[in-house]
């Protein structure tokens, strides 16, 4: 599969990282949940998630819009196997979006933690903090195994 610039997805450690800039709003975050729901249709194998938001300037959503498409992952989630997202998120309207996600999937296969530090949500993973690490704007995603 063919992974856009600002997302790397890991398949010998199952972990999808996603490096949005700039504008989120909701058609950036279907585009996201697209690539992931075909990932997830392609393989039945479990995978983590890393969302890095320090490169977001604008935010564009409500919450009606995140509790529906919390609701929708939670859902179509059902029945699979548990994977962690962390969420790096400064920005304290995406840190109040991203603990709705986490509250609305409590229970759920997708257990989702909002980190306000890199460190951290390395360790949660269970990754190399270096993997984590921001993105220079070279373009360099060699490190990416698609």
């Amino acid at each position: 599969m063919i992974l856009p610039p600002d997302i790397e997805f890991h398949q010998d450690i199952r972990l999808l990282i996603y490096r949005p800039k700039g504008l989120i709003n909701e058609a950036e975050i279907n585009r996201v949940i697209g690539v992931i729901e075909g990932i997830e249709a392609a393989s039945q194998e479990p995978f983590n998630r890393f969302s890095d938001t320090s490169e977001t300037h604008e935010i564009e959503l409500n919450f009606r819009y995140v509790i529906h498409v919390s609701l929708h992952r939670r859902l179509s989630h059902k029945g699979r196997a548990p994977v962690k997202s962390a969420i790096l998120a400064t920005d304290s309207t995406l840190v109040h979006y991203a603990r709705l996600l986490a509250l609305l999937t409590q229970g759920s296969s997708i257990r989702v933690q909002v980190f306000q530090d890199r460190k951290e949500a390395a360790q949660w993973l269970g990754v190399p903090l270096e993997l984590l690490a921001a993105k220079s704007d070279d373009g360099d995603q060699s490190n990416s195994r698609k």
